[in-house]
C-alpha cells in the first residue's frame, strides 16, 4: 500500500482534491490520520483515470448537441419555407380576387354608358326639329361621352396618390372616409373600396386635414 498526502492521491489518480475527500467519504478509499495530517491508501496497481475519456464523453455529448440543434433547426426551415409558400399562394389570390373586381366594376361602366348614350340619342331624335346636320349627332355624342368619362366616379386610393399626399395623411383621411361613408351621398362603396366623383362634389372637408 502506497501512504500519500490528499494532494498527491489527486495527483496519482488524476481526480481533484475534492473528488478525494468525496472517495474518502463514501469509504470507496482508505485513509489515516498522522499528526493532524489525512493520508489516502492506495493499492500499488490503483491506475490513474484517463481524462481523454472525459473528454471523449464530453465530445460525443457535444455531437449529440449539435446533431438535435441541426434537427430542429431543419424543422424550422421546413417550417419557414411552408409559410412563405402559403404567403405566395395568399398573395395570388387576392390579386386574382382584384382583377376580377376591377373587371367588374369595368363592365359596370361600360353598361351605364350604353344606356346613357342610347338614352340620349333617343332625346336627341325626338326633340330635335329639324334632321340633324351629318356628324353633329355623332359629335354630340362623343362630347356626352367625354363629360361624362369627367364624372365618372374614381377610388379614393387613386385619387389621393395622384394629388401626392403622404401615406400618413392618406391613412388619416381614409378614416374620416369610412367614419361617415354610409351618411355621406358624395360617397359610393363598392365592393367595400371608397369612391368619389371631384368633379361633380367638393371634399376639402375631408381631404384637408
Amino acid at each position: 500500500m502506497k501512504k500519500l498526502t490528499i494532494a498527491e492521491a489527486s495527483s496519482e489518480i488524476g481526480i481533484s482534491k475534492e473528488a478525494i475527500h468525496n472517495r474518502i467519504r463514501r469509504g470507496s478509499l482508505e485513509c489515516i490520520v498522522e499528526d493532524g495530517v489525512k493520508f489516502v491508501l492506495l493499492d500499488e496497481n490503483t491506475k490513474p483515470i484517463r481524462k481523454t475519456n472525459i473528454r471523449t464523453k464530453t465530445t460525443q455529448n457535444d455531437d449529440k448537441y449539435h446533431k438535435l440543434l441541426e434537427e430542429q433547426n431543419k424543422k424550422l426551415q421546413e417550417k419557414i419555407e411552408k409559410l412563405e409558400r402559403e404567403t405566395r399562394e395568399l398573395r395570388d389570390q387576392k390579386e386574382q380576387m382584384l382583377i376580377a373586381e376591377k373587371a367588374k366594376i369595368e363592365d359596370i361602366y361600360i353598361q351605364k354608358d350604353e344606356q346613357l348614350k342610347s338614352i340620349l340619342t333617343a332625346i336627341t331624335t325626338n326633340t330635335m326639329l329639324n334632321p340633324p346636320q351629318k356628324g353633329v349627332e355623332d359629335i354630340e355624342i362623343v362630347e356626352i361621352e367625354e363629360q361624362n368619362k369627367d364624372i365618372k366616379p374614381i377610388s379614393l386610393k387613386k385619387y389621393l396618390k395622384q394629388q401626392n399626399i403622404s401615406k400618413k395623411r392618406r391613412l388619416k383621411i381614409k378614416a374620416k372616409f369610412k367614419k361617415i361613408a354610409k351618411k355621406d351621398d358624395r360617397i359610393n362603396i363598392i365592393d367595400g373600396k371608397y369612391f368619389i366623383q371631384p368633379s361633380i362634389y367638393k371634399y376639402n372637408d375631408l381631404i384637408k386635414l
